[in-house]
């Protein structure tokens, strides 16, 4: 009797989770958002690529000239690099930068995590021009930087920073620490403290409990700042162009100079997708180690 009972109740909720109604009524709060990203992302994105297959400016002839004059150019090769290269280092300035400051916050008082907190969201609170023209003055020739070498007799004469990937990646640096410091903080402040005590319990040192369980606890949070910080920083157009001027060429400038000046919307397309792209597939790369990372702890 009891089985019959417990067949007649099963049934008839195996049969609601096979039906398709039902199945389709479970995504339904998910459907505004589905189509906002159909709306604004997927379907500019095969615009995107579909003007890239024109031949001419006029949009009038298909082919693939667009791509074999990007492929077929070292130059272009060399912005790609540059481009990548330029997040990359970012992402290695910030990390070793806000890793520190995210252990000084988990062991500071509730009080000081406040201030420090304040601290790190206040980049986010004022322009991105505004923050750029700031670091502008401060590397300047009688910048504070500058002031401050020279002060301190480290040369003897001002350094030149603006116009420089190392001014970029400075200016960056402080620009983008924000998107690393949150992901980051947020998943430090879930960590157990009594991982840590029993890591020093057992004779660990404080070297080898951050290595071989902070830092796996944390890398999750760690790789999404590091996701967000690449993506930002190689497409920061304002400040690659302010900070970096007209020396220093990634993809950015590439595609509003072909855009904007040139009027080759085309090739502005085709330059568009390899950034899209290759951002892409980086952090692909960022997020698969910090998966990996992650997974360490449980080894």
């Amino acid at each position: 009797m009891s089985i019959a009972v417990v067949g007649s109740r099963s049934a008839p909720a195996m049969a609601v989770r096979g039906c398709p109604a039902a199945a389709l009524s479970a995504w339904t709060p998910a459907l505004p958002l589905a189509l906002a990203y159909l709306a604004f992302f997927a379907a500019p994105l095969l615009m995107l690529l579909a003007v890239s297959l024109f031949t001419d400016d006029r949009l009038t002839t298909l082919g693939l000239k667009q791509w074999e004059r990007f492929l077929s150019d070292p130059f272009h090769w060399k912005v790609v690099a540059d481009t990548v290269l330029l997040g990359l280092k970012t992402v290695a300035a910030t990390a070793l930068l806000g890793f520190p400051l995210a252990l000084v916050y988990r062991a500071a008082p509730p009080m000081w995590q406040r201030v420090l907190l304040f601290i790190v969201i206040m980049p986010l609170l004022t322009s991105v021009v505004v923050r750029t023209f700031a670091w502008i003055v401060i590397l300047g020739r009688k910048g504070l930087v500058n002031q401050l070498v020279l002060g301190l007799g480290l040369a003897s004469d001002p350094l030149r920073l603006l116009q420089t990937e190392l001014g970029l990646v400075i200016s960056l640096t402080q620009i983008e620490m924000p998107l690393l410091l949150l992901p980051l903080l947020a998943v430090m402040a879930r960590v157990d403290p009594n991982l840590l005590d029993a890591s020093a319990s057992l004779g660990a040192s404080p070297w080898r409990t951050l290595f071989r369980v902070i830092l796996p606890l944390t890398a999750p949070g760690l790789a999404a700042g590091c996701v967000l910080v690449f993506a930002s920083s190689t497409t920061a157009f304002i400040s690659q162009s302010v900070i970096g001027g007209g020396r220093l060429v990634y993809l950015p400038a590439m595609v509003w100079q072909q855009a904007m000046v040139v009027a080759d919307w085309p090739f502005a397309a085709t330059v568009a997708i390899v950034l899209l792209f290759s951002v892409s597939a980086v952090i692909t790369v960022i997020g698969y180690a910090g998966r990996i990372a992650g997974g360490r702890i449980h080894g």
